[in-house]
């Protein structure tokens, strides 16, 4: 359920545009998120299937919106940009398996943000106090990432 908010907070902040493509954890595995991605937000979601992902059901889901029929758009260049986002995606899915180096950094940066800054065990109430912790977090991730790490083992060595 969180998955097209946060889509939403990054094509606001402008860290997405359409084309993009977007690495996630199977924890955000599901077919309407895959659909979602490819016609709200014209982005290729790389997002890690479960073992019983139905390939050809997924790509069946994956069309173009009926709302680019619109009289006023350029329709043929939708219909373009759409099949090359939904072209990128199944070419990115079908090798997945080559993108589980990627997906053990994502890991290691969450094991630095949950065990070194405390997002753990995370006693907050509200959301705004949820959002603010977490932030913090994130920016102090960021900034050890960016300053101090220089390689894998060293992430790994200060998350524990």
């Amino acid at each position: 359920k969180i998955y097209p908010e946060i889509l939403k907070e990054l094509k606001r902040r402008r860290i997405i545009k359409a084309g993009d493509v977007i690495y996630a954890d199977r924890g955000y595995y599901s077919y309407d998120n895959y659909v979602i991605s490819v016609r709200e937000f014209k982005i290729v979601p790389l997002i890690f299937p479960m073992k019983n992902c139905n390939f050809n059901k997924l790509f069946n889901m994956l069309r173009c919106p009926l709302k680019i029929f619109d009289s006023k758009r350029n329709t043929q260049r939708d219909i373009k940009f759409y099949k090359e986002i939904i072209a990128k995606f199944k070419e990115l899915i079908s090798k997945w398996k080559e993108f589980r180096s990627i997906r053990s950094i994502i890991e290691d940066v969450f094991k630095l943000a949950k065990k070194a800054y405390s997002i753990e065990d995370l006693h907050r109430y509200t959301r705004s106090s949820v959002q603010k912790y977490c932030s913090l977090a994130v920016l102090l991730v960021g900034i050890t990432v960016n300053y101090g790490i220089k390689g894998r083992k060293e992430l790994q060595a200060l998350s524990e």
